[in-house]
């Protein structure tokens, strides 16, 4: 028999019980569709994780105080809590040439008013390279100047307050109020979005590091020069390792800490971070695969099933054909074909539902990223074909190895 013979066979035999074949197809229907599914959604994730992780950068590390909390209730000083100084900032630029860029910092919230307008916000002091060190931009306006250092009251508005505050206008040249203290706009930054982990980092208004200690912390008591955070970057992402272990061991030498006795800082490693996240998203990928293709197996079952029962179904046609000239491997071929159209039909229908799946769930959760992957589409394709030739092969063997005589007998 030519293959067009055993084709439109295979196609008839089909169609003379087309409700058990959809049937049979929809197992393998549902496990493609699942696997593209889950795959897009899982790709988009992590491609989307990786796209915000990046913002915090790769060739940076951030550095705190290591709060040694109170035991018994006992009050601790503020000294205990800002353990940092611009002069750590200083040395880590001078004495490490691996550095690249090093900017100390000062954080906290407050009101921030423009005419009727006001908006509860968080706040940074900063110092000249910590723009650079953290992805940020300038939209509109200019960023700071260099004696905007000396403690001149500016300041820079995130998208999120800028909105807030002034709507359609840029608000640069304006005088808003932070605090009690009255600040000229100067420059508004290039919105973020959301972070990987649910914050706004649009609400946010950035002042020079000295104009926030003395206006914004001058309640606080802080130590002189103290900060609460000092960011830096390195040249290149391979001396990372070795300038934490640099910065750990110039600041300890600073702080006067004894050996054995414990850090009053810490380092954060946000390459770490990002390796880590990465792993996680791309271990629940392949979790999600396996879940699908389990989805695949049970639908080849489901195949070699229906197959088995066709054969015991068709014995007499099988004797028959054999009886008339047709040999083993023709009629291997012929079962082999139904088995391969089944799953070849349901990996294309497949495709076509897993597709538009992934599309109306990115439509309908804006917040989920899709990621659609032509290759693993051509593999869910291959895998379809796969199915049907390894879970029909034994019932097509089976339907070959008949006896005619035997089988013109039932």
């Amino acid at each position: 028999m030519s293959f067009m013979d055993i084709l439109r066979t295979a196609v008839f035999a089909l169609r003379g019980n087309w409700m058990r074949s959809a049937l049979t197809s929809l197992g393998v229907i549902i496990g493609i569709a699942a696997v593209i599914v889950m795959v897009s959604v899982g790709q988009g994730t992590q491609a989307e994780i990786e796209r915000q992780l990046a913002g915090l950068g790769a060739q940076k590390l951030d550095i705190g105080p290591q709060v040694q909390r109170a035991m018994g209730g006992v009050r601790m000083s503020a000294s205990s809590f800002f353990t940092l100084t611009e002069g750590d900032a200083e040395a880590i630029r001078e004495e490490i040439p691996e550095v690249e860029l090093v900017a100390a910092s000062l954080r906290g919230s407050s009101q921030i008013v423009y005419a009727e307008n006001n908006w509860s916000t968080s706040w940074q002091g900063i110092q000249p390279d910590f723009l650079q060190i953290n992805g940020w931009q300038i939209a509109n306006g200019a960023a700071f100047e260099p004696q905007h250092f000396n403690g001149d009251k500016v300041v820079l508005l995130g998208e999120t307050v800028r909105r807030e505050l002034f709507g359609a206008g840029t608000g640069i040249g304006e005088t808003v109020r932070i605090g009690r203290t009255n600040f000229t706009v100067v420059g508004t930054l290039k919105p973020k979005g959301m972070s990987g982990f649910g914050r706004d980092q649009d609400d946010v208004v950035m002042v020079p590091l000295e104009t926030a200690r003395r206006r914004l912390m001058g309640a606080m008591g802080l130590p002189p020069g103290a900060v609460m955070d000092i960011s830096l970057t390195v040249s290149h992402p391979d001396d990372l390792a070795y300038v934490q272990g640099e910065v750990e061991s110039l600041l300890r030498q600073r702080h006067r800490i004894e050996p054995g006795a414990p850090d009053d800082f810490q380092v954060r490693n946000v390459s770490q971070l990002v390796a880590t996240r990465n792993e996680t998203t791309r271990q629940m990928s392949w979790l999600l695969g396996a879940v699908a293709t389990i989805s695949l197996i049970v639908g080849g079952i489901g195949i070699m099933n229906i197959m088995l029962v066709s054969v015991t179904e068709r014995i007499k046609e099988i004797g028959l054909r054999l009886a008339v000239g047709a040999g083993p491997s023709d009629v291997r071929r012929q079962f082999l074909a139904e088995a391969m159209l089944l799953s070849l039909g349901g990996g294309v229908l497949g495709i076509v539902f897993g597709i538009a799946g992934a599309l109306l769930v990115g439509h309908f959760n804006t917040d989920l990223p899709i990621q659609l992957n032509g290759k693993v589409i051509t593999l869910a394709a291959a895998f379809s074909v796969a199915t049907g030739l390894f879970f029909g092969y034994y019932p097509a063997r089976k339907a070959s190895q008949l006896d005619p005589i035997e089988a013109l007998r039932q």
